[in-house]
């Protein structure tokens, strides 16, 4: 029985979501550009308070750098010293 209604539930949170995925995605997708503009705006010369405390990030998120300086409209790679392209 529990089951049942746990597909239930997941049915209905489906059927309401379905319209908005598309808008969902795109806020998800923004989101995560402005994170990573304030990841990377000391490199490209935005002051950031916290930089010292993202420097650990770095690995972890420069597999998306390329889309994300796609995405902001930069053609190349903003930061100096760094080639992704």
């Amino acid at each position: 029985m529990l089951d049942r209604v746990k597909k239930w539930i997941k049915f209905y949170e489906d059927v309401i979501s379905l319209p908005h995925k598309g808008e969902i995605a795109r806020e998800l997708r923004d989101e995560d550009d402005l994170f990573l503009l304030l990841l990377y705006s000391e490199m490209i010369g935005i002051p950031n308070p916290v930089f010292y405390y993202t420097l650990e990030l770095y690995p972890y998120m420069m597999e998306e750098f390329h889309d994300w300086h796609l995405r902001m409209g930069m053609e190349k790679s903003p930061l100096t010293g760094f080639r992704c392209c």
